[in-house]
């Protein structure tokens, strides 16, 4: 099941409107019907009822006042008519209104994914799949993915070794006990064997193990775990096997569904990124201000794009109001949207737990814009690429480095011809380039330690005298104004720039 909430964020990037929902946003959605013009529905309490065929306001007021479904899409554009929401106090369906242009296909195929692939409570549910393996194997159960950590657990945990406790209560295997699985060479077998492998006790606090692979095809989805003292026979094996096969097909419908969610989410945030609408914000649970955001490069190996979708999948696990941010995979940069203020630490603190996240060999860059609300969100994210581009594999943040930013923007200038080219310092460069002689170094010295001859001295090591021999022969190459302060800073600058663009 799914709540309405749910349902209604992920259609928004659909053009999706809740008008109104008479018994709040948590009703719980578990089926979905079409509705038929021709005859009447079976439709259950808690199914989404699609409006097909729907002609008027006065049909759907109709439609809506007669139906026992928990909320009823229609095509149409908000206001929502009086009498319709009139029908919907009667009946107590929520109404939702999804923009004509959209396909009763593609709204059929997204509610139905995400309806049928949300339940987490019941008969189908990967907890379900828990119990009944543990009840056949004999012994208590864990779902894992990939990364060790716990989808879902048998009901029936006692006796259970410290291990498992810790597992269950900290969603995810200690990283003692899994370094000591994989040095006893269980994940290599998982990565290539479907059948069940039983693992004997390999510490104190870690007891017998009987493993197996979940898995779709050849893609590794992640393993089903049951506490065993001793190797079981055939038929439990077996009866593992086909566990781990249905616990697959739960993962690909949960996966299907947050593949949905991650989609919606990701045109919401470039929505707003690019100046989009405010309420994009709100339909993504994001204040209206007090944001940064973060873009984020991965590389690992020869793989262009494989760690950047790595860092999208970890940056999205946990759709919904657990995670702070909101993100968006665009090429291979990773945008998220994160509220934290004045205060950049809790983006560096985001990157830091992300970089975790990723294979040891991943190098993570990344750059953190400015302060924004909505209207400012294009810009911070264009302070975020640049952060990015001054990135050696740490993170940058734009408030310690507008001056960089900055320098670096008008070297993008000067590349494309837009700065003077020539003037004191295109002189001074040009002396150096045919005689060897070190000038622009000496003015930038110069300029640094604002005309002070010894402290100038001191940064290129020379003597004050052999600074100020440079400074007199340095005139006579070029004019240098240097009772101007326009003119020094104009020379500071175009020093800078040039430095860059070397």
């Amino acid at each position: 099941m799914v709540a309405l909430d749910r349902l209604v964020d992920v259609l928004g990037s659909l053009g999706t409107h809740l008008s109104c929902a008479p018994r709040g946003r948590e009703v719980e959605l578990r089926g979905v019907a079409l509705h038929d013009p021709t005859e009447p529905a079976t439709v259950a309490p808690d199914d989404v009822l699609l409006g097909l065929g729907v002609p008027s306001p006065a049909a759907a007021a109709r439609l809506v006042a007669s139906t026992t479904a928990a909320a009823v899409v229609l095509h149409g554009a908000p206001p929502l008519d009086e009498r319709v929401v009139a029908a919907a106090r009667r009946s107590g369906a929520a109404v939702l209104l999804v923009d004509p242009s959209v396909p009763w296909g593609q709204l059929a195929n997204v509610a139905q994914t995400l309806v049928l692939s949300g339940q987490r409570k019941g008969s189908g549910d990967l907890f379900a799949v828990a119990d009944a393996i543990a009840a056949v194997v004999g012994g208590p159960v864990t779902i894992e993915d990939q990364q060790s950590r716990v989808l879902a657990y048998s009901y029936r945990q006692q006796g259970v070794d410290q291990v498992r406790v810790q597992t269950i209560l900290g969603r995810r295997v200690p990283e003692e006990a899994r370094q000591a699985l994989d040095d006893y060479g269980v994940f290599t077998h998982l990565a290539r064997s479907d059948e069940p492998l039983f693992v004997p006790k390999l510490t104190d606090q870690l007891g017998g193990r009987l493993v197996a692979a979940v898995r779709a095809g050849r893609e590794l989805l992640g393993s089903v775990w049951v506490e065993v003292d001793a190797d079981v026979g055939a038929g439990r094996h077996a009866a593992l096997q086909d566990g781990a096969r249905t616990a697959a097909l739960h993962l690909l419908r949960a996966r299907a569904g947050a593949d949905l969610e991650r989609q919606a989410e990701a045109d919401l945030v470039i929505g707003a990124l690019d100046g989009g609408e405010p309420a994009n914000l709100a339909r993504l649970g994001l204040p209206a201000g007090d944001l940064r955001v973060i873009a984020v490069q991965a590389h690992a190996g020869e793989g262009e794009h494989g760690a950047a979708l790595l860092a999208f999948e970890r940056a999205t696990a946990g759709f919904g109001w657990s995670r702070p941010g909101r993100s968006a995979l665009f090429g291979n940069v990773l945008y998220t949207v994160l509220p934290c203020g004045e205060d950049p630490a809790a983006a560096v603190d985001w990157v830091r737990a992300l970089t975790r996240e990723l294979p040891a060999e991943a190098v993570v860059e990344a750059g953190i814009g400015g302060r924004a609300d909505a209207a400012q969100l294009r810009a911070s994210r264009d302070e975020a690429d640049e952060c990015l581009a001054l990135s050696r594999g740490e993170v940058v943040v734009y408030d310690q480095a507008w001056a960089q930013v900055l320098l670096r923007r008008l070297a993008t200038v000067a590349e494309a011809g837009r700065l003077p080219a020539r003037g004191p310092v295109a002189d001074l460069v040009a002396h150096d380039r045919v005689f060897g002689t070190q000038y622009a170094m000496t003015l930038r010295a110069w300029l640094a330690a604002q005309g002070d001859a010894r402290e100038a001295a001191r940064a290129l090591s020379v003597h004050p005298n052999t600074l100020r021999y440079r400074m007199q022969r340095m005139a006579e190459v070029t004019p240098l104004p240097l009772d101007d302060p326009d003119q020094r800073l104009a020379m500071a600058i175009a020093l800078a720039v040039g430095a860059r663009r070397d």
